[in-house]
């Protein structure tokens, strides 16, 4: 158990204080818009790298995650839309190839989990920021530059879509959210 939550304090999602056990980060607003300002700058620069190792099974295997995520939207279940999402969006940074990078963006994914819990709506992880179906058809397509454009606008709605400063006040079932993340 230690173990654990040191690995999860070096990623910032619990705060181990002394004599008091640890707790789950509540990130601030600063932090919350640097993480999502870092995958602006980050993830559309990965699409050429993972259009490179895109293949048919590759999308087959991410509009299978997509069924996923519209069944928890269906279902208004936010924790595991919010996880799904995330999971979107690091295994496709996985494809690129690139280690280092993709250890990073899961990173900024499950940080991100935790600022969208906190500041979130129902809109910052739902169509309204952007079905990744279409990011999938660009690929599929090979439009490159319309996939890396469209991946930058919906990163900038999911920050637009948070509510700063403002917590819904709903209790996070935070073992829910991160269920099955390493």
């Amino acid at each position: 158990m230690r173990k654990v939550l040191q690995r999860l304090a070096l990623e910032r999602i619990v705060t181990i204080e002394p004599n008091k056990g640890a707790h789950v980060n509540r990130p601030s607003e600063q932090e919350a818009q640097e993480i999502l300002d870092s995958r602006i700058m980050l993830e559309p620069l990965l699409i050429p790298e993972i259009m490179k190792y895109w293949s048919k099974a590759n999308s087959k295997y991410f509009r299978a995650m997509l069924k996923e995520e519209k069944q928890a939207e269906a279902n208004e279940d936010q924790a595991a839309l919010i996880q799904l999402t995330a999971q979107f969006h690091y295994e496709l940074a996985a494809l690129s190839d690139n280690s280092v990078m993709a250890d990073f963006i899961q990173q900024l994914c499950y940080r991100s989990s935790l600022i969208i819990a906190v500041f979130g709506s129902r809109h910052s992880v739902s169509c309204d920021c952007g079905d990744h179906l279409e990011l999938i058809e660009l690929m599929d397509n090979e439009q490159n530059n319309q996939a890396q454009d469209w991946m930058k606008q919906h990163l900038i709605h999911i920050k637009s879509s948070l509510k700063l400063g403002v917590s819904d006040g709903q209790k996070i079932n935070f073992q829910q959210l991160f269920a099955n993340s390493e």
